[in-house]
């Protein structure tokens, strides 16, 4: 399937587009075309090389939205095995966009709480777009806190715009949904693995975020508001949200120098959306590589590593 070219890769797509042509017009004719092809061939890998080693912020927020960007069921398919769903949060419902449940990666069981947004307005609207209701936070919660009881890691795969806002799940109180995960997270006895995906949209994303290890991917973003809630607000309209994303720092790079995040999982080059496979490939490596390092801890040192770690992000004067 190709993949739709963003604004900033269609002059890739384009010269992908000449060398396709130029590769069907002489398919079966003997043409002297292999030189062109050849030139053609460095003209995109010099342009996919200047283009992607230079993203701007708002380009990676861009690459986070990619429909074609592979979610967290996709990742559960390609580099988790068995993985068995577990639904409803036993007090009012289940939530299609929160699937949670028992899966096993690089051999070990694990439990794992995700966000799934959809491809198509059907499945968005089953997905809740990945805003997840109360019941969605209190499902995984159910699901971690089964987690810590027998002895299971946890695995959070964070891929949403922000908790939905909508008039039911403030009847439901989704803030104190919300704030109880980030209160029993910090108490479960258990290493726990956060890995953004895609979208880290605020509360949203902090509600399953709380870990011992805080990974994100390569063209993802994490940050308290989207680029266009900040423009909206400080800028007073949405066309300012490339300004406002280089001002909230909200890159993995930015991240990591801010200490937000614990480590950068690297993408195939353009994107994870251009190649699931390799993308699912480094995400498991990523995860197993840091599931062996917290599982050296006993209880208690990682609770308290997990307090210290928390305590230490931000910048503040008395």
């Amino acid at each position: 399937m190709k993949v739709a070219p963003l604004d900033f890769e269609k002059p890739i797509a384009e010269l992908e587009d000449r060398l396709q042509d130029l590769l069907d017009r002489a398919n079966g004719q003997e043409l002297p075309v292999q030189p062109e092809v050849k030139k053609i061939e460095q003209k995109i890998a010099t342009l996919r090389k200047e283009i992607y080693e230079n993203l701007t912020a708002w380009q990676r927020v861009q690459i986070a939205r990619h429909t074609a960007r592979p979610f967290a069921l996709d990742y559960l398919g390609l580099c988790f095995t068995d993985f068995t769903e577990l639904h409803g949060d036993r007090l009012f419902g289940d939530d299609a966009s929160m699937p949670c449940g028992l899966a096993k990666i690089g051999g070990r069981p694990v439990a794992v709480v995700t966000n799934q947004k959809g491809r198509d307005t059907k499945e968005n609207i089953k997905r809740n777009f990945g805003s997840a209701h109360p019941e969605g936070y209190r499902k995984a919660l159910r699901v971690m806190r089964m987690a810590a009881k027998f002895k299971l890691p946890i695995v959070a795969l964070v891929d949403t715009p922000g908790a939905f806002p909508g008039i039911g799940a403030e009847e439901r109180h989704i803030a104190e949904s919300i704030a109880v995960n980030l209160r029993e997270m910090m108490l479960l006895e258990t290493p726990i693995v956060a890995v953004i995906i895609g979208e880290g949209g605020s509360g949203g994303a902090l509600g399953i975020g709380v870990a011992d290890k805080v990974l994100i991917m390569e063209n993802a973003y994490y940050s308290v508001i989207s680029p266009e809630g900040c423009a909206a607000i400080l800028w007073k309209h949405r066309s300012h949200a490339p300004e406002a994303a280089e001002a909230l720092k909200l890159t993995a790079a930015d991240l990591k120098e801010l200490g937000v995040v614990d480590g950068i999982v690297p993408e195939p080059q353009g994107g994870a959306h251009h190649n699931h496979a390799a993308a699912a490939e480094m995400l498991g490596q990523s995860i197993v590589a840091a599931l062996e390092e917290l599982e050296k801890l006993p209880g208690a040192k990682l609770l308290e590593a997990r307090y210290d770690k928390f305590r230490k992000v931000g910048v503040y004067a008395e």
